[in-house]
C-alpha cells in the first residue's frame, strides 16, 4: 500500500495510531508536508464527511477520525508553517454565551483544519464582544457561532450587531449551526449561511472561498 494511501485509510478507517505512524513514516522517506496534507489528510476527511452525511458514519466514528487526522497535522503543521504554506482561508469558531456545548464546534473544527484551513477556537460561553476581539485580532474570512440550545441561540444577533457596531460586518461571513437553528433563523438573525452539520460547514466555506470571500 502506498503511504499517502496507509495515511488516508488510517484517518477513513479511525485508526489515530496508524494514522500517525504512516505520517512519521512519509516524512522520513522525504514526502513534503504539503503533498501528506493535500494527498493524504484533505481526501481522507473529504471521505469522512461524505460517510457522515448520508449516514453510514455517526458522530463517534467522525470524532476518531477527526482525531486521527490531528494526530497527523501535529506532525506536519510545523512543518506548513515553515515552509510558508497558505491555509485557504481562517475561520474564528466558538459555542455562542450561556452554553457548555462544544462537540458540534470542535467537529467542525477539526473538519475545517482537515480541509486546509486556519482554525481559531474561541471555546464555549462565547460572548459577542469575544468574537468581536477575535476578528479584530485574527482577521478572519469567517466567524462560526454554535449553539445546541433555543434559550442560548438567542444571543447569536448580539454577535452580528456587535459587528455592525464596529464596522467589521462586511468584513466576514457568519456561519451559524446547531441543533435548535435552521436556515430560517440564519436568514432573520442577518447570518450570512447556515450548516447542518460539520460536513455541511465545510462545503459552505468551500462555496464561500470559490465565490472569492
Amino acid at each position: 500500500m502506498d503511504i499517502l494511501e496507509e495515511i488516508r485509510m488510517g484517518i477513513i478507517e479511525t485508526m489515530p495510531a496508524q494514522a500517525k505512524s504512516a505520517t512519521e513514516k512519509a516524512l522520513s522517506m522525504g514526502y513534503e508536508a504539503k503533498q501528506i496534507l493535500n494527498d493524504a489528510l484533505i481526501p481522507a476527511m473529504d471521505v469522512v464527511g461524505k460517510l457522515f452525511k448520508e449516514g453510514e458514519y455517526f458522530v463517534p466514528e467522525v470524532l476518531v477520525a477527526a482525531k486521527a487526522m490531528q494526530a497527523c497535522m501535529d506532525l506536519i503543521e510545523p512543518l506548513l508553517i515553515g515552509s510558508g504554506v497558505e491555509k485557504l482561508g481562517k475561520a474564528v469558531t466558538g459555542t455562542i454565551e450561556g452554553d457548555l456545548h462544544d462537540i458540534g464546534k470542535n467537529l467542525v473544527g477539526m473538519m475545517l483544519k482537515g480541509a486546509g484551513f486556519d482554525v481559531i477556537d474561541l471555546g464555549v460561553d462565547v460572548t459577542a464582544e469575544r468574537f468581536v476581539e477575535a476578528v479584530k485580532r485574527e482577521k478572519p474570512n469567517f466567524v462560526m457561532i454554535s449553539a445546541l440550545l433555543t434559550s442560548t441561540m438567542i444571543n447569536m444577533p448580539k454577535v452580528i450587531k456587535a459587528l455592525e457596531k464596529e464596522g467589521l460586518r462586511n468584513k466576514v461571513k457568519v456561519l451559524v449551526g446547531g441543533a435548535p437553528v435552521s436556515q430560517s433563523y440564519a436568514d432573520e438573525i442577518g447570518a450570512d449561511g447556515y450548516a447542518e452539520d460539520s460536513s455541511s460547514a465545510v462545503e459552505l466555506v468551500r462555496k464561500f472561498i470559490e465565490e472569492g470571500v
